[in-house]
């Protein structure tokens, strides 16, 4: 109900925007615009996220398998489970879903999307198969889909890059910012979703993420003893060599237990065409919803209206040129990305702007809530998406308001 609710009000307050755009200032073209939208995200929904993701899961869906037969995924589940059975407390012990679950979670960490969508999806599948009523999300994937959109990164390269490319003096400065402010966001998701589902704390739980905080802390002391120049070379090396360590492990581990390696690669690689079929449709409705909302001007409008009210509560207003990158972000990654580097582009602000610094920090505290809901929840059939929307939502407020005070208290 709330997936409808948000959808239909993406169409609705796009087209009264638009026919008050057209009466009261005469803008003859913005149903152009609208309709030219319609076309264009739908094409690109298919042709630039759909097919460019196929190939990622054929491959990744062909080494989960591998890695299941092999029993990877099982050593991982049993390793993590103290700490899943009471964030998960609905999922039986040492199921397949608690290591590809773990299998996401690290993927996300490294900074490695391409990676975490097949191993999400796969977990969202193993998921639904303990689901009682089909069409409804359970506790478990509501869990799971809001720390997904937390987005937990240890390593954002690709922020790193795109200001490189911006002409950067100082690429690698946002690198403990944003991941101080997207472990601020997963801790938000946990919490949030924990109340939510009356979920006790414990002193097993209240360990494991206290060291997981103590780990995340000496990883950013180590980081940031390094030099900018060997900042952005970890950041390269890393998260792509523990990818193919990964990818190695799986093969030569499936090989020691006397599987058949490529023939369990592709059983599972079957899957994959299968998956990128059911998510289509779902993608399609999202990214087009989302286009006709932001071509309309209704984005612009809620923008210009937090920043009156930051301005009339009497706050400092130097992060709202960056503002737009934080609502952008709930609902679409390549949008607030655009916006980003609208930033960088800019001769009056750049990458080094305090508003650029602050995009940055926004660009990686967070990932695309709605995006995720429709593509995880569409590939198992969910219509009944619950309060994972709302949970996700508050969650990447907290992490909006996190991050602003990040930037404060490393660039201003």
């Amino acid at each position: 109900m709330a997936l409808n609710i948000v959808w239909i009000a993406f169409f609705v307050i796009a087209f009264i925007v638009a026919l008050v755009k057209l009466i009261a200032f005469g803008d003859v073209e913005i149903f152009k615009k609208l309709a030219d939208g319609i076309f264009d995200s739908a094409k690109s929904s298919v042709i630039d996220v759909a097919f460019p993701l196929t190939g990622t899961m054929v491959f990744f869906l062909g080494l989960l398998n591998i890695a299941e037969k092999a029993g990877a995924v099982n050593v991982l589940a049993r390793l993590l489970n103290p700490l899943m059975k009471r964030i998960f407390p609905e999922v039986p012990d040492k199921h397949p879903a608690m290591g590809q679950m773990v299998m996401n979670f690290s993927a996300n960490l490294l900074g490695l999307d391409n990676a975490a969508t097949p191993f999400g999806l796969k977990a969202m599948e193993s998921l639904q198969t303990l689901n009682p009523e089909k069409e409804r999300a359970t506790n478990a994937q509501i869990m799971f889909l809001v720390l997904h959109t937390s987005g937990l990164t240890l390593i954002p390269l690709t922020i790193i890059a795109y200001r490189i490319s911006a002409g950067s003096v100082a690429p690698a400065s946002i690198f403990i910012p944003c991941v101080i402010g997207t472990l601020m966001t997963t801790l938000a998701s946990v919490i949030v979703v924990s109340i939510w589902q009356k979920i006790k704390w414990d002193l097993v739980l209240l360990g494991w993420v206290l060291a997981a905080l103590a780990a995340v802390g000496v990883m950013l002391f180590y980081v940031n003893s390094l030099s900018p120049e060997s900042k952005e070379v970890f950041s390269k090396i890393v998260g792509n060599m523990l990818l193919f360590v990964i990818v190695v492990s799986f093969i030569i581990g499936g090989a020691w237990k006397k599987v058949a390696v490529f023939d369990a690669f592709i059983e599972g690689a079957k899957n994959g065409f299968d998956v990128v079929l059911k998510i289509i449709p779902y993608l399609v409705g999202m990214l087009v919803g989302i286009r006709v909302f932001r071509d309309s001007g209704a984005l612009d409008y809620v923008i210009n209206a937090f920043a009156w009210a930051i301005s009339a509560l009497g706050f400092d207003t130097s992060f709202v040129p960056a503002l737009p990158v934080a609502i952008m972000k709930p609902f679409s990654g390549s949008g607030a990305r655009g916006l980003m580097l609208d930033i960088f582009k800019n001769p009056e602000l750049g990458p080094d702007s305090f508003p650029g610094l602050a995009a940055s920090i926004f660009q990686g505290s967070a990932d695309t809530t709605f995006y995720i809901i429709a593509l995880y929840f569409g590939s198992v059939g969910i219509k009944r998406v619950r309060y994972s929307i709302w949970a996700g939502m508050i969650a990447d407020f907290i992490g909006v308001i996190a991050a602003i005070i990040i930037a404060y208290i490393f660039f201003k």
